[in-house]
């Protein structure tokens, strides 16, 4: 039996989740899993943590910033 391995972009639940454990993205930010019907307009979702507060934005998907990343969670 095979099983599925895959890294999936993390939604803004489970990023905030993520931000309980550390301080991430104080002077970056991360791409988020966005809603298809958003994704269908052209639109993106990314957070970051900014004044000990996650904040979530939108931008095109298009757009790319150098201090942008993706985070993921990898299932077994």
């Amino acid at each position: 039996m095979v099983a599925d391995m895959g890294i999936e972009l993390l939604t803004e639940e489970q990023y905030r989740y993520f931000q309980e454990i550390g301080e991430f993205d104080r002077k970056t930010s991360s791409w988020m899993k966005t809603p298809a019907n958003i994704r269908k307009l052209g639109g993106a979702i990314f957070c970051d943590r900014r004044y000990d507060t996650v904040f979530m934005y939108h931008n095109g998907a298009e757009s790319y910033y150098a201090a942008r990343g993706f985070r993921g969670s990898l299932r077994v």
